[in-house]
């Protein structure tokens, strides 16, 4: 007999996109029976609210598992590797925002609106991983052109917010740009960095993540695998820059397209449209284009920008803004544990 209720897990709720989990799990009204939050020894003891009630944060443990249906996971990748596959064996469905599961061949990488047919891999390991949050929002708005007239190439920079870094790297920025106007910074020498390798504050830094051998930072890899695994097309060639920007919330995405077949960007604009999830921002006259100050709080992919590139004979830019909170990382993943519960719990 199908469940009308479910028992949910939040591992990492007290984490920025742990506490996004509960507030999108109550705005959306997920059936949820019992929820357990779990967090680190750091954490466990306080208490977060959820539908009006005043929720302990429990010790995440081994045991912490049994009886639960759906388990959000945002603790960190190292945490998840142990304690995903355990949930998993314990009969809960994981879905995972960390890197740690991504790229396995027999763990689904799932976008919604784009392949939420790959959610049926789920029984091989019960895990389910959340792409990254630069990765989700690109493919949001390139599916339906990839579909329409088969994307070649993409060449992607990203303008990534804070947050993407955690609450540490918010107050960074927040306590920088404080420091420099109450006049107490000499120089960056003088200035408190403990997330970022350089000043955050009024400054960009185009290094997202470690280097790897071939001069491109892990970040800029992910984009370019996670890319291919969710769209099914390993042909599309990908080259990515990501760098960090001074803005609190919202990642922004300068992306340009070649394609097989000619399209205008009147028609990328009529597609995008009706695209699930999209909402087109789009008029140079009226200077309307997609902001992260207009897209934080919202759960759309904003596009804009559209237009041809004059460069190539098939080739469209676009400017492509989301909410890294919710949907590049908490909204995802409510939206697989909403499609689970309908088609396969």
């Amino acid at each position: 007999m199908k469940k009308s209720k479910y028992n949910v897990a939040i591992a990492g709720a007290t984490g920025v996109v742990g506490k996004e989990m509960i507030r999108i799990l109550e705005e959306r009204k997920f059936p949820v029976d019992k929820i357990k939050l779990l967090a680190s020894e750091r954490s466990a003891g306080q208490y977060l609210e959820f539908k009006g009630k005043k929720e302990k944060v429990n010790l995440l443990s081994e045991e912490t598992f049994e009886g639960i249906d759906i388990g959000l996971f945002s603790p960190g990748a190292s945490v998840s590797a142990v304690y995903a596959p355990k949930a998993g064996k314990a009969g809960c469905i994981v879905i995972d925002n960390t890197s740690q599961f991504r790229m396995e061949p027999d763990v689904p990488l799932v976008v919604p609106e784009v392949n939420p047919h790959a959610i049926a891999q789920y029984k091989k390991r019960n895990i389910i991983a959340n792409p990254n949050c630069s990765t989700i929002q690109m493919v949001v708005a390139l599916k339906p052109i990839h579909d329409a007239v088969r994307i070649k190439r993409v060449v992607v920079s990203t303008y990534q917010a804070v947050s993407g870094a955690g609450k540490e790297a918010m107050d960074e920025l927040s306590e920088q740009v404080l420091a420099i106007y109450s006049g107490s910074f000499r120089g960056q020498k003088d200035i408190k960095k403990n997330v970022f390798p350089y000043q955050i504050a009024f400054n960009c830094i185009p290094q997202i993540d470690v280097f790897l051998d071939n001069g491109y930072t892990k970040e800029e890899m992910k984009m370019v695998n996670e890319t291919r695994k969710i769209m099914e097309d390993n042909s599309i060639k990908i080259t990515a820059t990501t760098v960090r920007v001074p803005v609190f919330n919202s990642h922004s995405e300068a992306v340009n397209i070649e394609t097989e077949k000619k399209i205008t960007a009147k028609e990328v604009k009529k597609l995008l449209s009706k695209a699930p999830g999209v909402k087109v921002v789009d008029d140079s006259a009226k200077k309307e284009y997609p902001m992260p100050i207009d897209a934080s709080e919202r759960d759309e992919v904003f596009v804009g920008r559209i237009r041809e590139d004059e460069s190539i004979p098939n080739g469209i830019n676009m400017w492509i803004v989301s909410d890294n909170l919710r949907k590049g990382a908490a909204l995802n993943a409510v939206q697989i544990a909403e499609i689970l519960i309908r088609e396969y719990l």
